[in-house]
């Protein structure tokens, strides 16, 4: 039995279900646990990422599960990890990932060109918001923190007029259905890819995992 370590949102749920099938196809006969858990960043939905930086915001809690041997590996989306990484831990695997793009989302019939002076934009980025800024500067850019789902649901009930995400947690929770329109600008390092990440030194987890590790 592995245990692995995972943030609870549909998201990263669904990323873990990415790295067991593809698991699956060199290891049929290996059992895979999932320890769910709570990081500071989904407690914690008022800090803004704007200024968080590559810190371990996302990572904290199942970093400390792995230090304390009450997992064996944690799987992560690539761009949340912190930068470094704690000194006892290191990376297994890095996949290929999916479409790196980010995507401005919004209700049916809705164009971003299109939406009015004043349009209430959800960013939870500098990045993005610089990005969205250079389309458009008349719109308003509104901090966004929550899950895709939370997110999503400001956009619906009208609270926002578009919220921009990565294009792969749309791919990921089969909602490509959604008006959507690609932002071509740079995104995030490792956006869309996804990590493995284990105690340091552990050559049974590290070789375990070698099967679906790609260059970086």
């Amino acid at each position: 039995m592995v245990l692995l370590a995972s943030r609870k949102s549909p998201l990263a749920l669904a990323q873990v279900k990415e790295i067991l099938e593809e698991m699956q196809k060199f290891h049929p006969k290996i059992e895979f646990e999932t320890i769910q858990v709570d990081t500071t960043g989904d407690i914690d939905l008022q800090s803004s990422l704007r200024t968080m930086g590559s810190t371990d915001f996302f990572t904290k809690q199942i970093d400390e599960l792995l230090l304390s041997s009450k997992c064996d590996a944690a799987i992560h989306s690539a761009k949340d990890l912190p930068n470094p990484l704690h000194p006892l831990l290191e990376i297994v695997a890095i996949t290929k990932g999916v479409d790196a793009c980010d995507v401005i989302v919004m209700k049916d019939g809705m164009k971003f060109a299109t939406l009015p002076t004043g349009a209430k934009v959800g960013a939870c980025s500098l990045r993005r918001i610089e990005a969205i800024s250079k389309l458009r500067s008349d719109v308003e850019i509104v901090d966004i923190r929550g899950n895709i789902g939370q997110r999503l649901e400001k956009l619906f009930v009208g609270q926002l007029d578009a919220v921009v995400m990565a294009k792969a947690a749309l791919i990921r929770l089969d909602l490509l259905h959604l008006n959507y329109e690609e932002i071509q600008d740079q995104t995030a390092p490792l956006q869309g890819r996804l990590a493995v990440v284990a105690r340091r030194g552990d050559k049974k987890i590290e070789d375990l995992f070698a099967c679906i590790k790609v260059a970086q």
